[in-house]
Order: C-alpha cells, then structure tokens, then sequence
C-alpha cells in the first residue's frame, strides 16, 4: 500500500491539466527568472551601492542626487535623446507607414520590391555605421557630393555640433523598410474592402478614401509602432558609439551610450544601475501616457475607441 500511494499520486498529478501546462513553460520560466529578473533586481540594488568592481558601499539614493543635481551630462544626455525621439519617430513612422502603402498595391514584382526594401534594416548596425560614416563625410561624402551637384555646400555632418543630431536622425531612415513596414503591411492587409467599396459609392476619392477609412482602420497598427519607435529611440547606442563615441562636444552623447560609459569605461557601476531604472522610469511614464491618450485616437474594428 505505501508502494502504490505515491505512484498513484504521481499518475493523478500527470493528469492534471496545469501539470503539463507549467511543465511546457519552465524552460522560458527559468530563463526568466535567471537571465531578466534576476539582473533587473541585481541592478536596482546595485543603483543604491557606490560599486567600482574593487569595493562596494551602500550610499542610499546619493546616485540618484548626484545624476539630477551634479551631472550636466546627464542632462545633456537626455536632451540629446529627446531630441532624436521627437524627430526620428514621426519620420520614422511616416516613411514606413508610405513606403507600405506603395507595397501594398497589386503590381508585378510586388515581392521582388518588397524584399528589397526590407533588406537594408538586415545589415548588422555596426556595418551600417560604418557606411553613413562614409555617406556623412564632409569632403567626399555622397551626402555632401550630391548636395554640391544643386549648388548647397553641405555642413559638416559629424563635426559641427549643430549638424550632428540632425544627421543621426537622417540616418534613423535606414531601418524604415524594417519590421514597422512589415507591421504597417500586415495592418493594410487587414482592412477589408468593403469599406473602400463603399467608401468610393459615397464619391469619396482616393484621399478621402486614406483619411477616413485607411488611417483610423490603421490607428492600432500606428499606435503600437509608436510605442516601440518611442522605446527603441531611447536605446539609440550603436550608431554613436561606432561614428562619433558621443562627439563633437556631447553633441551626440545619447543616454544608453553615457550609461555605457558610466558602467565600462568609468566603472561606476551603481551611477549606471541608477541610469538605467531612472530611464525605465521616463519609458513607464511615456507608454502609460500613450495608453491614456490613445483613447482619443485609437480606433478598433467592431469596438469603441
């Protein structure tokens, strides 16, 4: 009898519904929990250390007074990012959102041309650095050389402090053939053409046919791009790192890359860790203000706003 209970048991439990379930998910449960919660904890007590890999020290929120009250670069850094975000993701989305209506239409070689725009956003961010180097080059830059051609002598590109932001956000056009084109396709795709149909019975035209029926249809498709155009601008790393390391005169320090600096280069890792949950923090309170206001302009199919 004592035998038979535990087997007995075992077969009950194998039967139950959530056995199997929870057995399917701890693979990714333990990932998890190893490689994403257990770092994010780690640093959020790390932000209250002073940590230079030699000593630690609790010093409370002393990281979180010294980054408001004692770093312009902090503040310099985030206005940088600001600045890119505000002009990337409207441009961003904008591109993306045409480049998919032109796919959209049935024409020959519609895969051929779909693939070829989507190509660029695979070409790893350290080799596509390299090449806008090359494109930004005051002298002999295709940039410059092509706006001689119509009589504009072209700043200079990565060494004028003026010039530099606006050339890092030129260059966030690269990846707009990416995923968010892919994403507004998909949402296209999706309308049915019913409403066009009776869209144009009513006489509306082709623009009237994009704003009416096109944009709101789109409006969920536009608002979740958004919220990760918004979140990947503030992760802008690669690009600076590789071109200018944050130069000329901090023009081009961005905030994950002075958190970089701050935590393998200065080795203060506590200020780093304090970085890091302060910019959580701004991409909390941005999406929850996104979620908020989207009421107003979301539209969902068969709901309310």
């Amino acid at each position: 009898m004592a035998v038979t209970q535990p087997r007995r048991n075992r077969r009950k439990l194998t039967h139950e519904p959530g056995f199997w379930g929870f057995l399917f998910i701890c693979p990714w449960l333990i990932g998890f929990l190893c490689f994403t919660a257990a770092p994010m904890l780690t640093s959020l007590w790390l932000s209250f250390q002073k940590y230079d890999l030699v000593s630690i020290k609790y010093v409370g929120v002393e990281n979180y007074r010294r980054l408001f009250f004692e770093d312009p670069l902090f503040w310099k850094a985030l206005k940088n990012t600001i600045f890119y975000a505000v002009v990337s993701v409207p441009m961003g989305i904008t591109c993306s959102l045409a480049i998919a209506l032109l796919l959209n239409q049935n024409v020959r070689g519609q895969k051929i041309y779909r693939t070829c725009f989507y190509l660029p956003s695979l070409v790893p961010a350290v080799a596509a650095s390299l090449v806008w180097q090359w494109v930004f080059n005051a002298d002999n830059g295709v940039l410059n050389t092509m706006l001689r051609m119509v009589g504009i002598t072209g700043p200079q590109w990565l060494q004028d402090e003026r010039a530099t932001p606006w050339a890092f956000a030129i260059m966030s056009l690269w990846g707009v053939g990416g995923a968010r084109m892919v994403i507004f396709l998909a949402g296209l795709q999706g309308i049915s053409d019913s409403y066009y149909e009776a869209a144009r019975i009513d006489g509306a035209n082709a623009w009237q046919c994009f704003r009416a029926v096109t944009l709101p249809l789109l409006s969920p498709v536009m608002f979740f791009n958004l919220i990760l155009g918004i979140i990947g601008s503030f992760q802008i790393f690669t690009s600076a790192y590789v071109m200018t390391g944050g130069g000329p005169n901090h023009a081009s320090l961005y905030y994950a890359l002075y958190l970089f600096q701050n935590a393998f280069e200065y080795f203060k890792l506590g200020k780093a860790s304090a970085m890091a949950w302060v910019l959580f923090a701004i991409l909390l309170v941005l999406t929850m203000i996104q979620f908020r206001t989207s009421k107003k302009w979301v539209y969902y199919e068969g709901g309310d706003k």
